[in-house]
């Protein structure tokens, strides 16, 4: 696995570590983030996870709705983007969350975010499930990125050769055809 390194906004009051098993070669760096909990240390603009517990979820969806809906607006802008959810969306429909919020206001608006701004919430069961989801997302972005500057790098290097051909096994190849 290639190293990543997630920045963690500086406000989170119970971050991520990102320091249990399946996690290695990860690192972490704490700042404050424009948009989002998580980033790509390097990339903030690019790619970025907003968390939520159930109940700040619920909060967001009626008390702080506008605030809610502006922060997701600056997140649309982004390549990659998601809000990730430390309950399941069984928490949601049943109201399992502190908040007069009802259960099916709570669900239309989240759907209606998802459908309107192509913004995914991904609800996990749980806090470590919420952890791994967010490492893969940046992680799988992260990817994404290196797979086209490879791409980016043969195209801008004509003589550097596919990477599954060794350079030196294509310099000896070269030679013998001299």
């Amino acid at each position: 696995m290639e190293c990543l390194s997630i920045a963690v906004d500086n406000r989170e009051r119970w971050p991520f570590d990102f320091s249990g098993e399946g996690y290695a070669g990860v690192s972490v760096v704490h700042k404050a983030l424009s948009v989002g909990d998580y980033a790509i240390a390097g990339a903030e603009d690019c790619a970025a996870v907003e968390r939520k517990s159930i109940d700040d979820l619920a909060r967001c969806l009626s008390r702080d709705r506008e605030r809610f809906l502006r922060q997701l607006q600056r997140g649309r802008g982004m390549d990659a983007y998601a809000v990730i959810v430390e309950a399941p969306w069984s928490d949601l429909v049943a109201g399992r969350y502190r908040s007069q919020l009802h259960p099916n206001a709570a669900t239309a608006t989240v759907t209606a975010i998802m459908a309107r701004m192509g913004i995914p919430f991904l609800f996990c069961g749980s806090r470590a499930e919420a952890e791994m989801a967010t490492f893969q997302f940046l992680n799988q972005y992260a990817r994404g990125i290196r797979r086209r500057l490879r791409a980016v790098e043969q195209a801008l290097d004509p003589l550097q050769p596919p990477r599954a051909v060794p350079r030196a096994k294509v310099l000896r190849m070269a030679h013998m055809d001299a």
